[in-house]
């Protein structure tokens, strides 16, 4: 099973301060056909405007991902933890039995621009956590989540896993899939044909019960999340 989303297809949210793509329903934007996939439940594509944020909220049993692609955020939770998660670092917070927090741009004058992720825990009411790394720039699929941690990935409450996929113009890949786990590519620069099919920056493809799948780089370079999910 292969489904593409593509990006003009995302719910929309602008609120002055913040512009917001939704891949999944969330808010104000519900699509009963788009209610996460798998574990996988929020792809928020944001954008926020400088010293603009997101003010201290709530949540629980919820793995919270954030991907920085410009900017930097400065984060702040009620574990103690004051953090500043600058382009390229990856954030993984577990919200556990509750924790609260405040994501703002740390910037005054700069756009931010980040992924928040949200995937479901399959360990409900546990100690809150926060990780936060920099994988740099490796050519290829670099596993930055992980269950166990391994190879010193973040380490999520959940059967599942996240890489940073980075290739060249004409690279082929060959994705490693087996028929009884679920995957989700996000693309968010570059264009990548398979499956007779093209991704465009901002699409996405759901994919199950498939044990070969291979891509090939049409415009580069190209930058992309890879989910490895539960089926």
């Amino acid at each position: 099973m292969l489904e593409i989303i593509r990006a003009n297809q995302r719910g929309r949210a602008h609120f002055g301060w913040l512009k917001s793509q939704h891949t999944f329903s969330f808010g104000d934007y519900y699509n009963p056909q788009q209610m996460g996939f798998s574990a996988l439940r929020v792809i928020n594509d944001d954008e926020v405007a400088p010293g603009a944020g997101f003010s201290t909220h709530g949540h629980r049993n919820m793995e919270i991902i954030s991907y920085v692609l410009r900017g930097k955020i400065a984060h702040k939770d009620s574990a103690g933890n004051e953090e500043i998660l600058p382009a390229g670092e990856f954030q993984l917070m577990s919200a556990g039995k509750g924790i609260y927090h405040s994501e703002y741009n740390a910037s005054q004058t700069e756009i931010l621009k980040f992924l928040q992720i949200w995937i479901e825990p399959n360990l409900r009411d546990g100690e809150p956590g926060y990780q936060q790394k920099d994988f740099g720039n490796q050519a290829g699929l670099t596993w930055v989540i992980t269950p166990d941690g391994r190879d010193g990935t973040l380490r999520i409450k959940q059967d599942a896993a996240l890489a940073q996929l980075l290739l060249t113009k004409e690279q082929v890949l060959d994705f490693p899939v087996q028929a009884g786990r679920a995957y989700y590519l996000h693309l968010i620069e570059g264009e990548l044909a398979l499956a007779n099919v093209t991704l465009a920056a901002g699409d996405g493809l759901k994919i199950a019960a498939v044990d070969k799948l291979q891509g090939v780089v049409t415009q580069g370079p190209l930058r992309a999340l890879w989910f490895d999910l539960p089926l």
